[in-house]
């Protein structure tokens, strides 16, 4: 059996447990299956097995006598047979990589092939773009607006990526109450991936480690298919345009999205255009759960999409902004937003002609 990906045996092929059993052999002038088993802290049976391995590799060597006993050969001679076999093998598998690419392309054409790809069908779509995902091993870059592929990978969360993996996505604010949008939002920051909310996005898209993107071929029917795109000049130029997104939209983490009772009674605040009272002064920050709200009012949402994408009710959320305005000395949702980015209520990333823009 192989060892994972991050045992140090990975390598050569050796399971970990026949692995720590060479290790200690290597202490010792010989022992014997219980002294083994002692000393991985296994079973007998399970050092048995790993000496048998060891032995059926020549790694090591078994010592007949009225107790028997295994010692270690040589490491750097025996596991460099062991390891030159490996690379033999990684050899013939990519020569045999080489040979099926070269009839992938002849049957698909190089040229299309190379550059870029349509996929039809929507089951074609979530495979690929399950295989681009489980592949990338640096960053994904996301930017997602409605409409959403109900039961789509892309649109649902989709397969897990690797540990290590940085994950940015830009949603656009008119739908991020979509059901599919918010399970996915969540799923990704849930792992340690980064969110950000914009007005409006040009388009439908996700980049794999900059070496690939994948995008709709009409915006307008994601189910009309899609094109995966491998030309490096149109993959650079699709992540330039995510980085433009992403630099002008807001941070939000989604971090206090939980289950909340409402309150007993809300004043909520009043849309109209008076002046403000004067400022009271008050600059403790408010809790994480207000100041998120606030993050994700000045990023332009209304109150049922903000309940609905912290989880709480709409009366909640009408309370911690009612609050703020009341700490604020602000009436209207347009003063609050203001001068909760001024106080700094709305994180380093929101200044005040941000909020302005977002209005």
């Amino acid at each position: 059996m192989d060892a994972p990906a991050d045992s140090p045996w990975s390598g050569t092929g050796l399971d970990p447990l026949t692995g720590r059993v060479l290790e200690h052999l290597v202490t010792v002038a010989a022992a014997d299956a219980a002294e083994v088993a002692a000393a991985a802290e296994v079973s007998a049976a399970d050092a048995e097995r790993a000496l048998r391995h060891l032995t059926d590799t020549s790694l090591a060597v078994r010592i007949d006598g009225p107790v028997t006993r295994w010692a270690a050969g040589p490491p750097r001679t025996s596991l460099g047979v062991l390891l030159a076999r490996r690379r033999a093998e990684l050899a013939r598998a990519e020569g045999l990589v080489e040979r099926l690419h070269t009839v992938y392309e002849t049957v698909s054409g190089a040229r299309s092939a190379h550059l870029v790809e349509l996929l039809e069908r929507e089951d074609e779509v979530s495979a690929r773009y399950g295989q681009l995902l489980k592949g990338c091993v640096a960053e994904v870059l996301h930017l997602a607006k409605p409409p959403y592929v109900t039961g789509s990978g892309v649109d649902a969360g989709g397969p897990e990526v690797a540990d290590g993996v940085r994950m940015r996505s830009v949603y656009e604010t008119g739908g991020f109450s979509d059901e599919v949008s918010l399970a996915t939002a969540v799923h990704g920051t849930g792992r340690g991936g980064e969110l950000r909310l914009a007005p409006r996005l040009p388009v439908k898209l996700v980049v794999f480690d900059r070496t690939a993107a994948l995008l709709p071929v009409r915006a307008d029917r994601p189910a009309a298919g899609s094109l995966v795109v491998h030309s490096p000049a149109l993959v650079e130029a699709l992540a330039a345009l995510f980085e433009s997104a992403w630099a002008g939209a807001e941070p939000v983490s989604l971090s206090s999205r939980t289950d909340a009772p409402p309150p007993a009674s809300v004043a909520p605040v009043s849309s109209g255009g008076a002046s403000p009272p004067e400022d009271t002064g008050a600059t403790e920050a408010p809790d994480p759960r207000t100041r998120e709200i606030l993050r994700l009012m000045a990023a332009g949402m209304k109150d049922d999409t903000i309940a609905r994408a912290l989880k709480v009710s709409r009366r909640t959320v009408q309370k911690h902004v009612s609050d703020a305005g009341t700490r604020l000395g602000a009436r209207t949702r347009f003063q609050i937003a203001l001068l909760a980015a001024e106080r700094g209520w709305l994180g380093a990333s929101q200044g005040l002609g941000d909020v302005v823009a977002g209005q």
